[in-house]
């Protein structure tokens, strides 16, 4: 008699609707295999072999942690976890924002020059979405400045604005080209993408150019080490796109990644980078051990975007239109 089948590992051990999951191991039976029950739903196998079986994570599957059971193969020897959807409706192009009380910030950004009712949405912690700012047009990228002000990109002004606890802003910078990524250093400078290739430097409203990197089809993205360099992904018509690191002197070298088209990026609590892969129906998130490192997959999702994570480890991973949460304890 054959062994029975046994399943060694899952991979990506997270995923969101629209992504795949393989399950690999040895002696699985996949002679009419045409769905694998995921808790308590069937999945969609899209591929099956004797060592692998692929997965497509649909919006059937209940959210949460789930055990995947092979035929022939003891009851819970595998999980996955499948994001929770936390808010839709929206028009996100970059990644979203916490603060420090465990709020994100989202965004409708809009088509070029359109002027949405609702330019940043707030959601609470228990999946309350609101409206919290409006009047930035293509609101575009985020971050939280020193002063745990919220700062917003507009893409179609070339402007940041400052957003208050109210919701009331200010214009605090100009003139910046097609302003996209937004990040912070230890010392309070502001640094703004360009994607027409420069990364600006700006303290008190004024801006002077710190680096230059080739042009981008769509928005720079930007992110802050605690070793206080900055990594941006610039996605282009490349069949691959690198990610670039740039030091505290502006002096810009490139991070060979293997994404196609990496997108949204910030460093998780263990100070990780973690990266988007915007591939369309391949999208997901890779981690880096180590700047340089072969890149890790560990969140499968169709079409995502962005990523950020909250004060508590919680991580969030979104696409165009809709945010989903992972616990601490999911990654």
């Amino acid at each position: 008699m054959p062994p029975a089948p046994t399943i060694t590992s899952v991979r990506p051990p997270r995923a969101v609707e629209g992504g795949r999951v393989t399950i690999h191991g040895s002696g699985f039976v996949v002679d009419n295999l045409l769905t694998i029950p995921v808790g308590e739903a069937p999945a969609r196998v899209a591929f099956a072999s004797s060592r692998r079986v692929v997965i497509a994570i649909s919006s059937e599957l209940e959210a949460g942690q789930g055990s995947i059971r092979i035929p022939g193969a003891p009851d819970g020897t595998a999980f996955i976890s499948i994001g929770t959807p936390w808010a839709t409706g929206l028009h996100q192009v970059d990644s979203p924002v916490f603060d420090a009380q465990g709020n994100l910030f989202v965004t409708y950004s809009g088509s070029r020059g359109h002027e949405a009712p609702v330019s940043i949405f707030r959601v609470t912690r228990n999946g309350t979405r609101e409206p919290f700012a409006s009047g930035i047009v293509n609101a575009t990228s985020m971050a939280i400045g020193p002063d745990g002000q919220l700062y917003v990109s507009s893409r179609f002004e070339g402007a940041v604005y400052r957003v208050d606890d109210a919701g009331a802003h200010e214009k605090v910078a100009s003139d910046l080209g097609v302003a996209c990524g937004i990040a912070f250093d230890q010392d309070g400078w502001m640094y703004v993408g360009d994607r027409s290739g420069t990364i600006f430097r700006v303290r008190d409203g004024r801006a002077t150019a710190f680096a230059t990197i080739p042009p981008s089809v769509a928005a720079f993205h930007l992110a802050m080490s605690s070793e206080q360099e900055l990594f941006v992904t610039a996605p282009t018509l490349n069949p691959y796109d690198c990610i670039y690191r740039i030091d505290r002197q502006g002096l810009v070298s490139t991070m060979p990644s293997l994404l196609g088209r990496p997108q949204g990026l910030a460093f998780a609590p263990d100070g990780r980078l973690h990266v988007v892969d915007a591939l369309a129906g391949a999208s997901g998130v890779h981690r880096f051990s180590a700047p340089g490192a072969t890149p890790e997959l560990v969140v499968s999702g169709g079409t995502l975007v962005g990523v950020a994570f909250g004060p508590q480890g919680e991580m969030a991973v979104v696409s165009n239109e809709t945010v989903y949460r992972f616990d601490s304890s999911a990654h």
